[in-house]
Parts: C-alpha cells; structure tokens; sequence
C-alpha cells in the first residue's frame, strides 16, 4: 500500500499540466515499513526528451534528487510520469524500461483533463504489471 498526501497529489498534477503537451517525470522518496510505503516527498524533474510518448529524466536532478533522499532519510519508492494522451497504465515502453521490480511506478493520465487518473504499479522482471494500492489523503 503506498500513501500520498493531498498537497503531493497537488504537487504531481500541476508539474503535469504545466509539461503539457510533453510527458512530465519526477521521483518520489519516503519510508518503507512492511508493506507501507509513504511518500514524503516528490521532486520533479525535466524530460529531457520533451515528448508526449515518452520521458527521460535529468541525470543531474536525478542524482540530487537522491543525495536529497539520503539526507533526510529516505528511500527511492519510485517515479512518476504523465500520460497525456493515454490511460493510466504502464505502456510497453514503460514495462521494457521498468529497471527495479521493488519500486512503484505512477502514472497519471491527463487524456481526460478534467478527470485526471493517478495509478501506482509494480512490473517485475518478466514484466509482469500489479497494480498497487494508492491512498492519497
């Protein structure tokens, strides 16, 4: 089960539509207890390849984004991109280059603008796709 505050929600949802048409990326850090994993904080990131079919992250934001994560104390739980076009589900894309089997991986749809959808999965390493529980609140 992954948690999301409210206010991340909001975070995640604006950093998408200002990237729009393009997909928007980022990673999320928290803690892991058990089964429960909490977002505590969200960064966004830049698509470099400014596409609305696929994204890749800054390197450099990448990486500050994780020496970030190691100073507060938390662990990578995953990334997030939009899909501004399509449903909120793992293209095949998105599953070949799903690269740890123990992260999530959200995907917000914008196709309907005034009813976005955010998804969490899991894809393993045949490439197998769960669909994770999300509480966002």
């Amino acid at each position: 089960m992954l948690y999301l505050s409210q206010e991340d929600y909001e975070k995640i949802l604006t950093h998408c539509k200002e990237g729009l048409p393009n997909e928007s990326c980022g990673l999320i850090g928290g803690t892991k207890d058990g089964d429960k994993k909490e977002i505590k904080k969200v960064y966004l990131l830049t698509n470099l390849d400014q596409s609305n079919e696929h994204f890749s992250m800054d390197p450099k934001e990448q990486l500050a984004a994780v020496k970030d994560m190691r100073a507060n104390g938390y662990v990578l739980l995953g990334n997030f991109h939009s899909h501004p076009e399509s449903p909120s589900r793992p293209s095949e894309e998105d599953k070949r280059l799903a690269y740890d089997s123990k992260v999530n991986y959200l995907i917000l749809s914008l196709m309907d603008a005034e009813h976005p959808v955010l998804n969490a999965f899991v894809i393993d390493e045949e490439k197998n796709v769960t669909k994770e529980e999300l509480i966002i609140g």
